[in-house]
């Protein structure tokens, strides 16, 4: 079976009823498993309330790095946010200096809130890093983000990069980037990344991966991206499935497992 250790339902879904079909989808491909992703605390409700009638959808809390006009969260609402049984990790967090422009302190000062708010309530993060590199492992180290852990999503950095991030207890997840054609670094990383450290996930509606690219994407596209790396290393669809599902339940302690099933 698969896992899609990061989508977004609640931007992917016009309303409630276009749910059950994505997950029908998602479930014809073996996927098994989706972790729905929060992004602000505006949207955190409905978010919640779109998934909370299927158990095979967990969720996270958090406040993306690029958001601005948004609420601000402190430590201590994150954390009571967190405290419920279907929210298994905080964030999304972390750095994206690509599309900010002067002082982005408030950016830094926001990813430290969330990590403190993790290692409080000890569960673990979601990072997103973009042209960001040297902060966002400077503010882990400093913040001991390792105690809590976590994974850095959407991963489109170098080797050494991923390097340092495991050795401060996190995982790596690629995203349907890992298919396109101009990936190579990229790719190198997926060969050469230990699979007890690999995820994998779709980043839905984002970044669909070939050969969907161009559509919007969706949970059961996860498939592809499983394909593309266990091609890349020379193995089988079944092998990287099954390693990456086992990761995210070791990883996201509090999911409840489902029975293992073929893919």
């Amino acid at each position: 079976m698969l896992v899609d250790s990061h989508c977004h339902l609640d931007l992917l879904c016009k309303d409630a009823t276009a749910l059950p079909e994505l997950l029908d989808a998602a479930g014809g491909q073996g996927v098994e498993h989706l972790l729905c992703v929060s992004v602000s605390l505006e949207r955190f409700a409905a978010m919640m309330q779109l998934i909370m009638p299927y158990p095979q959808i967990s969720a996270s809390v958090g406040v993306h790095p690029d958001g601005t006009d948004v609420e601000e969260p402190t430590v201590a609402q994150l954390c009571a946010l967190a405290d419920q049984e279907r929210i298994v990790a905080v964030g999304e967090t972390g750095l994206d200096y690509f599309r900010s422009e002067g002082d982005v302190e408030w950016q830094r000062e926001r990813f430290r809130r969330h990590i403190r708010a993790a290692r409080e309530i000890k569960k673990p993060l979601i990072v997103h890093t973009r042209a960001a590199r040297e902060d966002t492992l400077k503010i882990l180290a400093e913040e001991n983000a390792a105690e809590t852990g976590g994974v850095l999503h959407c991963f489109t950095e170098d080797w050494e990069m991923a390097k340092a991030a495991m050795e401060m207890n996190f995982y790596i997840s690629f995203s349907g980037i890992v298919t396109f054609k101009n990936a190579r670094e990229l790719q190198t990383v997926a060969r050469q990344l230990p699979l007890e450290r690999m995820l994998v996930e779709t980043d839905s509606p984002y970044l669909a991966p070939v050969p969907k690219r161009g559509k919007t994407n969706q949970p059961a596209y996860v498939r592809y991206v499983a394909e593309f790396i266990a091609e890349l290393r020379d193995t089988s669809l079944a092998g990287v499935a099954a390693a990456t599902t086992d990761n995210f339940y070791s990883l996201f302690r509090s999911v409840p497992r489902t029975t293992a099933g073929q893919v």
